[in-house]
């Protein structure tokens, strides 16, 4: 089992072949080891419910890059980003495994089969068989702490409603950037396939939060305003929403060097730094609670979206990375700056959350606390897409976080939901 202090995994190490993906996740977020989390290529891998990291430069395993068109922008009809709802050709060839690409593609993309990408495939498996629903959760023990008027401080209430309030808008801020934009330009199957099963998971995480608002008895208008009435709340959301506005214009294609960087610019906003990034302080300190045996209903709700959003924001690098491999001329020395400034303002911001948050220190919590885990997790985040990290000595002051996700494999089944439980057709019982 590995721990804290393991250096990053080698590529070749993990025995991932080439044509696969340059992404390998390990336990770099501070969270869990990651010796069950994806086996090599052609295996299937089991991710685990935490936010894994991969650590591959970006320059490895380039793949060989053979498409069926190229862009002529003198051409009325070269739009390359494909529907799935073009005319029927009939008595085309069958498409074959090098005819298809993850974006800028004309292969059908009604024909699934055969996979170029088999993580996207397996991804989407796994997403299926670590299906929950809300409901599943007792919220008894949370309703009646709510209602003492002396079973949390003011601060405590604090965080579980602002919590509350970035989550609930952030992941429809994500489901609506997954459907509006981020689909129509993935022109692969496989990966779409996985977005589909991302679009439900978010949901899904929507409805989970609804559902606490709702068993606690908290004022709906407020919670699901409040990103536009408080500003710590309203600064993440309005970060994001640029990102989206050019992608949903429904007269932007890729194609072009400058709309295709546009589109990995998004990719890299939404899935490195909004649910990489952005995510983290409210995770950290409501898991915190729940370690505390406070609103441990809320915090096993956070329990299972966390490990959704680890497999998302995997998926996410991923593609990012292919992305990188089949399109080399992207990933310019000013693309990169860019996005590392991008990222470094990311920490900024979600220090200032933290802050925010907790401006007395709460749950034996501090901002400055989080402002090293930011760093710390942002050099995760670096390495996983190819670039230098940028805190030099930031550690990891949340060890517990691995801990208390470990200690959900001791429930009592019979009395609630372990975190790993899957769906029937996919359990272990060994």
């Amino acid at each position: 089992m590995l721990n804290w202090d393991d250096p990053l995994a080698k590529f070749n190490e993990l025995g991932f072949e080439p044509q696969q993906t340059e992404h390998h996740p390990q336990a770099g977020d501070g969270l869990v080891p990651n010796e069950t989390l994806m086996k090599t290529a052609g295996s299937a891998p089991v991710v685990d419910p935490v936010l894994p990291v991969s650590d591959t430069p970006s320059t490895v395993g380039v793949v060989a890059d053979v498409s069926v068109s190229t862009y002529n922008s003198d051409t009325e009809d070269a739009e390359l980003t494909g529907t799935g709802l073009e005319d029927i050709e009939m008595g085309a060839e069958r498409i074959q495994v090098d005819d298809k690409k993850i974006i800028n593609c004309r292969a059908d993309l009604n024909q699934l089969v055969p996979f170029k990408y088999e993580w996207a495939w397996q991804k989407y498996l796994d997403g299926c068989a670590n299906h929950w629903m809300p409901q599943e959760i007792n919220m008894a023990a949370d309703l009646a702490l709510w209602r003492d008027p002396n079973g949390l401080t003011d601060d405590e209430r604090t965080i579980i409603k602002r919590n509350l309030g970035f989550f609930s808008t952030a992941d429809s801020l994500v489901a609506n950037n997954l459907v509006l934009a981020v689909y129509r330009h993935i022109t692969n199957p496989e990966c779409r396939q996985y977005l589909l099963r991302q679009a439900f998971e978010e949901a899904l995480h929507t409805h989970s939060y609804q559902y606490s608002v709702e068993s606690l008895g908290l004022d709906e208008g407020e919670i699901f305003n409040m990103y536009r009435e408080l500003p710590a709340v309203a600064r993440k959301a309005e970060w994001a929403l640029p990102f989206t506005k050019h992608l949903a214009d429904p007269n932007f294609h890729t194609g072009t060097p400058e709309n295709d960087q546009k589109l990995l610019r998004e990719l890299i906003a939404f899935y490195v730094i909004f649910e990489g990034i952005f995510f983290y302080v409210g995770f950290t300190q409501i898991l915190s609670m729940g370690r505390r045996n406070k609103m441990t209903g809320v915090a096993e709700q956070f329990q299972y979206i966390l490990r959704d959003e680890s497999m998302h924001m995997n998926f996410g690098i991923d593609v990012i990375n292919q992305i990188k491999i089949e399109n080399p001329q992207l990933w310019t020395q000013e693309f990169q700056r860019e996005s590392v400034t991008m990222i470094r303002d990311a920490v900024e911001l979600e220090t200032q959350y933290a802050r925010d948050t907790m401006p007395r220190g709460i749950l034996g919590l501090n901002a400055p606390m989080f402002e090293e885990y930011l760093q710390f997790i942002a050099n995760r985040r670096c390495s996983q897409i190819g670039l230098p990290e940028q805190y030099s000595g930031a550690g990891n002051p949340f060890p517990w976080m691995s801990e208390v996700l470990d200690l959900q494999k001791e429930k009592n089944f019979f009395e609630t939901r372990v975190t790993e439980y899957q769906t029937g057709g996919t359990l272990s019982w060994e």
